[in-house]
């Protein structure tokens, strides 16, 4: 297949923003000049997605008794439902990205005019869902219709930026991986909850073919020469 990328923005949100997002990632906001710079690039296809959870989703620490109800500490164990079998033991958050609230708002900075499409996620209360693609049982629960919007424009490469580099941004690009497409990460255009957690996740996207990139890559000279 021609190369034919495609540029995926992950949960540049209010809530995962400074000043008063619920759940803050430092320097969230610092990485928008970098992406609105890939937006401006010829990717034909360019997706914002969006964690979008309803009120009572069961990462919400409030959703749980005391003791086991501490943002950032506690953790639940989900059973799938549709596999009761399969089991995901989960960190539990501060409410965020509530549906309808402002800060489920992707930032006013990111120029929404150059996005195509706008992918929502997180939707079912039943199960966590870091990546933009699908939750993580074996037996999918929830699917985002990500995969459906990139195969149906005959995407080959996936290109993901946004937050946070540790949670979503990780999640997402395996996903793509696994999902069929070369996928590559814009290290400058990602920012994590934890900084030291990233040679980790560099290491398994080695194992996986999943390459980290800077902007100024040649692969992004080939996204710049696309038409």
């Amino acid at each position: 297949m021609a190369f034919k990328p495609a540029l995926v923005i992950v949960d540049l949100q209010e809530d995962f923003c400074p000043p008063n997002g619920s759940l803050a990632v430092e320097g969230g906001r610092d990485i928008v000049p970098t992406i609105n710079e890939l937006l401006s690039l010829p990717f034909p296809i360019k997706v914002a997605t969006k964690d979008f959870h309803p009120q009572d989703h069961i990462s919400f620490a409030s959703n749980h008794p005391p003791p086991n109800n501490k943002p950032f500490e506690s953790t639940t164990v989900i059973t799938n439902p549709l596999n009761p079998e399969e089991k995901e033991e989960t960190r539990l958050w501060p409410d965020h990205c509530v549906q309808g609230t402002k800060g489920s708002e992707l930032l006013p900075e990111l120029d929404v005019s150059k996005v195509h499409q706008i992918v929502e996620k997180g939707q079912d209360k039943r199960v966590e869902m870091y990546s933009a693609f699908m939750d993580p049982f074996p037996t999918c629960v929830s699917r985002s219709g990500l995969s459906k919007i990139l195969k149906d424009a005959g995407v080959t490469d996936v290109f993901v930026v946004g937050l946070a580099a540790d949670y979503c941004v990780k999640f997402t690009a395996l996903d793509a991986k696994k999902e069929g497409f070369t996928t590559w990460v814009i290290a400058e255009a990602t920012k994590a909850v934890d900084p030291s957690s990233l040679s980790d996740i560099y290491e398994e996207y080695a194992t996986k073919g999943i390459a980290v990139i800077g902007k100024d890559d040649r692969t992004i000279r080939k996204v710049k020469e696309y038409s």
